[in-house]
């Protein structure tokens, strides 16, 4: 039986649904914020789609330093808030759920946000509230662990005291699987096949989990349960409640 399981991520700007739908069965998230901030990465874009499927991307302007954290990114642009707030609503106005979200998302849009990582933590939490997900969030820059890649991971399972990592298949690239072994830490690895939904059910993978909440609202968790998949080593598939 799996014990406690650990996911760290990045701290992005409304991430993807595969995002969220690793954390349908867990009771915290770590946000990798100590980690260098990746200018081409989704930490501070994310993609959306009108009415007709166009791609609608939002990016928050940051300023640049070379090997700076994700926690000390500065937004550059205050006045940054009022455009996405008037892309987003003009983009789901007709969207089915865009009514029950709006409040919301255009108070999240008025704060004075300075630092990237508080305005993607916020989002983060308003989607998980969304989802009925009762999920805390850590942040690693006030402790960050200890080494780097598998080595940091595994002195956050110890931390945390998790004995399962559950990692997207983007880590399996650098994962040492023998030093998570070693330290009797075993590995998932969480995929998410796109669930078509919404009224035209043509919307596009790999879009926000926002996208899929104003089209299918309180709808979207069951959507979210339906794409998701976790495998073992040795593979092993195991299904993920809603």
């Amino acid at each position: 039986m799996p014990g406690r399981v650990l996911v760290a991520h990045q701290p992005a700007y409304w991430p993807w649904c595969g995002y969220f739908s690793r954390l349908l069965d867990v009771d915290e998230l770590v946000l990798l914020d100590h980690v260098q901030f990746a200018e081409r990465g989704r930490q501070h874009r994310n993609d959306l789609a009108d009415r007709g499927g166009r791609p609608v991307r939002l990016t928050v302007p940051v300023r640049r330093a070379f090997g700076q954290s994700l926690a000390e990114v500065r937004i550059a642009e205050p006045g940054f808030h009022e455009r996405h707030w008037r892309t987003l609503s003009e983009t789901y106005r007709r969207a089915p759920h865009f009514g029950r979200y709006a409040a919301r998302l255009q108070e999240l849009y008025a704060r004075p946000w300075t630092r990237l990582v508080d305005l993607n933590e916020a989002v983060t939490r308003l989607i998980l509230d969304a989802l009925d997900l009762d999920v805390k969030l850590v942040r690693t820059s006030s402790d960050p662990p200890s080494g780097t890649k598998t080595a940091a991971l595994a002195d956050l399972c110890r931390r945390h005291e998790a004995d399962v990592l559950r990692v997207g298949t983007g880590a399996t690239g650098y994962l040492d699987a023998d030093l998570l072994s070693r330290a009797d830490i075993g590995i998932e690895v969480a995929t998410y096949d796109h669930v078509p939904y919404g009224l035209t059910r043509n919307r596009a993978a790999r879009l926000s989990v926002l996208d899929l909440l104003m089209h299918e609202g309180p709808r979207a968790r069951t959507v979210l349960a339906a794409g998701a998949r976790t495998t073992t080593f040795p593979l092993q598939p195991r299904e993920v409640p809603a």
